[in-house]
């Protein structure tokens, strides 16, 4: 059985891996990069998060350079701009990023939201459907984009700086905005010409599991890795974990963390206003996501700004006190669970608290966080049941640090049964058996 290099590049660190088939056998520790927040830009230095990417994979010693091939998971989107060398020409732009509202809807107006809804499974959402950041350096920026050789995503990226090749998957494509993701039909002409850019500037699309190319020479003396070792083109990290918990027809699967993403495996795609509609990026299959943006984080908010006299412990303790309780614990107090915005919306909603008087304590508003977000959470089953899919009673889990996957799941409707999975994105990768492109 190959030996393969596994690459998790999330939105705070990498993670580089060993595997074996789906088994680990060594893995790095996390190395961190930055992301740059002012006001409703969040950018990554494309330098930090390739130094991030060579010292995980330095911490694996000699390992990297016996594998087999190299397979990556990249968060989604990452929009950055390239020069004909592969050098980055703007920051990588993730998906938290809100500065593109005007051009989100300046999008929709000239597609129209119904069309665009058919050809690409989603809304045009700002950052988070990475057109809209293209027009919004269209506008903005124009004279740094005339030098442009290549716009794509982070596994893009990765693949000009590791192989030369110029390539993308259909997880990614169905994030930009510009690809006919239901039909896994390539790159509109319409969209392409309504933001006025040229497919030239677009990676051709391979499925995850295509050898996209080798290691260059310069890569391999940069990250420490064996020159002409196979790369697979990659995938989306919610894809990778999907692999692993089975994506079957039906299979839901289930992150939380600091946001809370729940996926929905399918053959037979149907967008919505209010979901993610996306490629899965292997075998003709589709996700329909929902995401809660913050979860743990509103939650920690809370503790930062009421309970900052409190050991953490004792605070985690409180949270998981109230919500068996119940609403009753708020005191009528109501709190829209909205602390980073919402995914599926254009113009970004915000967290609020209703209700409050002079007799709310920070009591009733923890309570109310956390009656908010499993609130939140049990109305995405109705939506993702509206696309047509029967849901699978059992349902993979991952992350839930300090038992939030749990809270969350409180007031599901029906019968269902949890099973736990452990690093499902790095596994995920191991799935993926490596095919020569064309």
């Amino acid at each position: 059985m190959s030996t393969i290099l596994g690459l998790d590049v999330g939105s705070s660190s990498v993670i580089a891996g060993i595997l074996r088939g789906t088994k680990v056998l060594h893995e790095s520790p996390r190395a961190f990069f930055k992301s740059e927040c002012n006001g409703q830009r969040v950018e990554v230095a494309p330098e930090s998060l390739l130094e991030a990417v060579a010292k995980a994979i330095s911490s694996l010693g000699g390992e990297a350079k016996k594998v087999d091939h190299v397979a990556m998971a990249v968060m989604c989107p990452a929009w950055v701009a390239m020069d004909r060398t592969g050098r980055a020409l703007t920051p990588i732009i993730t998906h938290q990023d809100r500065r593109s509202v005007n051009e989100a809807e300046q999008i929709e107006k000239r597609i129209g939201k119904s069309r665009h809804l058919k050809i690409t499974g989603c809304r045009p959402f700002p950052g988070g459907i990475s057109s809209t950041t293209w027009a919004w350096y269209l506008a903005h920026e124009p004279a740094r984009l005339k030098r442009a050789d290549l716009v794509g995503h982070l596994n893009t990226f990765l693949h000009r700086q590791l192989t030369g090749a110029r390539v993308t998957d259909p997880s990614n494509a169905s994030f930009t905005g510009l690809y006919e993701t239901l039909k896994l039909g390539g790159w509109n002409p319409a969209l392409c010409e309504s933001l006025g850019v040229s497919r030239a500037l677009l990676p051709q699309v391979l499925e995850a599991d295509r050898i996209a190319g080798g290691i260059l020479p310069r890569a391999a003396a940069q990250f420490g890795l064996r020159e002409g070792t196979p790369v697979l083109t990659g995938i989306v990290d919610g894809s990778a974990g999907m692999l692993f918990a089975g994506a079957r027809h039906g299979k839901l699967f289930n992150v939380t963390g600091s946001t809370d993403v729940l996926a929905l495996c399918t053959t037979r795609p149907v967008p919505a206003e209010r979901l993610l509609t996306r490629a899965l990026g292997i075998e003709g299959k589709f996700l329909a996501v929902s995401t809660l943006a913050a979860v743990a984080s509103a939650i920690y908010w809370a503790r930062d700004q009421f309970y900052q006299d409190w050991p953490i412990e004792k605070f985690r303790a409180e949270f998981h006190r109230l919500a068996k309780i119940g609403p009753e614990a708020s005191g009528g107090v109501i709190f829209d669970p909205y602390m980073a915005g919402e995914r599926t919306s254009i113009v970004q909603r915000k967290g609020a608290f209703q209700h409050l008087t002079l007799a709310t304590t920070r009591t009733h508003m923890l309570s109310a966080i956390v009656e908010g977000l499993i609130r939140a959470g049990a109305e995405r089953l109705p939506l993702l049941a509206a696309t047509g899919t029967p849901l699978l009673p059992d349902v993979a889990v991952s992350g839930g640090g300090d038992r939030l996957d749990k809270i969350l799941r409180r007031d599901w409707a029906g019968q269902w049964k949890f099973h736990p999975t452990t690093d499902a994105t790095m596994r995920g990768l191991g799935l993926l058996n490596p095919i020569p492109a064309g």
